[in-house]
């Protein structure tokens, strides 16, 4: 059996290696048209900013590496231009060389990944303008840096590129300014939750535009870029406004294709022809939680895909059974990390849910160095089934998001959080880890013991006859509070409790939600109707700003 790869990179690299693991007599082929294979997409932005420091760390394998340990033929310089299905091979051409030829399957795995969204009105040869995608991508940017010490730079789009290689770019001592179109950065999280990374971001000296569209490019003399509020002068720039499936070879061969012309593939990754298979960023997969068909360009689910694709070419009856885009991302000091749906992916999908925001710190209080996490978590009211999470925060944000993709995955109820038997240690979580909380928070909820109410709730609120309550310390709020609440401290509350007007409904709001919660069952108990804000003051600030 003779197996040709087009893409040598995530998928295409695991599907060779695991050919040969699974078939020592296949003939296996990886063409790739950069330069390179096996390489960490997800590192490059760290070379340019030195937290990676030798360029070989950017690649896990050679093609005289590959060769050595699993026999496979990888051509690197080598595209893939033309595939016949009728006569089964592929016409390829050898961009050194010049010169065009043609190779023969049997089986063809196509991995082309995605490709950088470049609008036409950034398209430009300017060498002072720049796209991160490829390795050689990368070291173009990092020379430039380098050997130019440009003192400041534009990054277009708020994505995952767009965020670390701003945050690398600083790292080098420029001037960045990071352009977003819409009201927040990183689009798998909802823009409260995003609102800690805005902060965070401005903190560390990134002029940060939110609401601000990418026009174009002045490239005439001093590098500037366009936007609606006039152009932003600029050393070098990134444009970063995300990928898109590289589908052109799929689309001329006549493969079936699916949205945003992405390709059509079973659970086994088979195309409409059955002797080619399709996997990575360029493939339109099922997403976990809504069976919606999607597109999610990560690794983690590349690599999957390529080692089921070589699976079923070898005779194992493999089967991909969805992405639910389960991701992380440093921003300076602080962890981001998402699984599932967000809440307008959730309104998308016409689903009835329900959600919880906490605020735990992520070890043991007592034990130095705890930091406060911001955790929100999705669920499904009728099902109890969890739909997704986000968390931002410092150490051991990736610890719980890992927990909470493993439990959507596995069909854990989300109350049935408060139930998992987790690791405890001081230096590493409390006896009620942060997962667990969310699962009595959940619990409590869905047994009617205590009513939430939301920050986007609390503008009408004030027009209302109804007690907003403010439970912190008098010290707390003096240092700042909610227009509208008044302060009654909680260890005072049972004492002013004739106070209260009798047949008002009463909103309760504390620092983290913990404070407020004993009040409203304080008063619940005594015969009020109460409601806890989610999420408590902290977050009310964060995304008030």
């Amino acid at each position: 059996m003779k197996v040709v790869i087009i893409g040598g990179v995530a998928g295409g690299a695991t599907a060779a290696a695991r050919i040969r693991r699974l078939d020592e007599r296949a003939e296996i082929v990886m063409l790739e048209r950069t330069g390179y294979v096996s390489y960490a997409n997800c590192g490059l932005p760290y070379y340019v900013g030195g937290a990676i420091g030798e360029e070989d760390a950017l690649t896990l394998q050679t093609p005289q590496s590959f060769y050595a340990r699993y026999r496979v033929d990888v051509r690197v310089g080598h595209e893939a231009i033309l595939i016949d299905r009728a006569q089964k091979c592929v016409r390829v051409r050898d961009l050194a060389a010049g010169r065009t030829y043609e190779e023969r399957y049997d089986k063809l795995l196509l991995s082309p990944g995605a490709k950088p969204v470049v609008p036409a009105a950034a398209q430009t040869d300017d060498a002072r303008v720049f796209t991160l995608r490829t390795v050689e991508d990368t070291l173009a940017l990092h020379d430039f840096v380098v050997g130019q010490r440009p003192a400041s730079a534009v990054v277009v789009g708020g994505g995952f590129i767009g965020l670390e290689t701003a945050e690398n770019l600083a790292e080098r001592g420029m001037k960045v300014t990071l352009l977003q179109r819409g009201d927040h950065v990183l689009a798998p999280l909802d823009r409260d939750m995003a609102c800690f990374l805005h902060a965070e971001l401005v903190r560390q000296g990134i002029d940060l535009r939110l609401n601000t569209p990418f026009e174009g490019l002045k490239t005439d003399g001093e590098l500037a870029v366009l936007t609606k509020d006039g152009a932003i002068g600029a050393d070098l720039a990134v444009i970063a406004l995300g990928v898109a499936p590289d589908t052109a070879l799929a689309r001329e061969a006549g493969l079936e294709l699916g949205m945003k012309g992405s390709i059509v593939t079973d659970a086994h990754m088979r195309t409409s022809d059955p002797d080619i298979y399709a996997v990575g960023d360029a493939v339109e997969v099922r997403h976990f939680v809504t069976g919606e068909k999607t597109l999610i360009a990560l690794a983690g689910p590349a690599n999957k895909q390529g080692r089921i694709a070589a699976d079923n070419i070898c005779g194992v009856g493999s089967e991909y059974r969805g992405s639910q885009g389960s991701s992380v991302i440093k921003v300076f000091s602080l962890t981001a990390a998402n699984t599932g749906l967000n809440e307008k992916a959730a309104r998308a999908a016409g689903l009835d849910y329900e959600k919880v925001i906490l605020s735990p710190a992520d070890h043991a209080t007592y034990y130095p160095g705890a930091r406060l996490m911001t955790m929100k978590v999705l669920f499904e009211r009728g099902s109890r089934r969890i739909l997704g999470a986000q968390i931002v925060g410092g150490q051991g944000v990736d610890k719980r998001i890992d927990v909470l993709a493993t439990a959507i995955r596995a069909g854990v109820k989300a109350d049935e959080l408060k139930d998992l038997d987790l690791a405890y240690a001081p230096p590493y979580s409390s006896a009620k880890d942060p997962v667990n909380m969310a699962g009595y928070m959940i619990d409590n909820i869905l047994s009617g013991r205590v009513k939430q109410f939301f920050y986007e709730d609390i503008a009408a609120l004030r027009s209302q006859d109804v007690v907003l309550l403010d439970t912190r310390t008098r010290g707390e709020y003096a240092r700042g509070h909610a227009e509208g609440f008044v302060n009654l401290p909680l260890d005072d509350l049972r004492g002013q409790l004739s106070s209260l007007p009798a047949g008002k409904k009463i909103y309760v709001m504390c620092q983290s939600g913990l404070r407020s919660y004993l009040a409203c069952r304080i008063l619940s108990q005594n015969g009020f109707d109460c409601y806890n804000f989610a999420g408590g003051y902290r977050y009310y600030a964060a995304v008030h700003g």
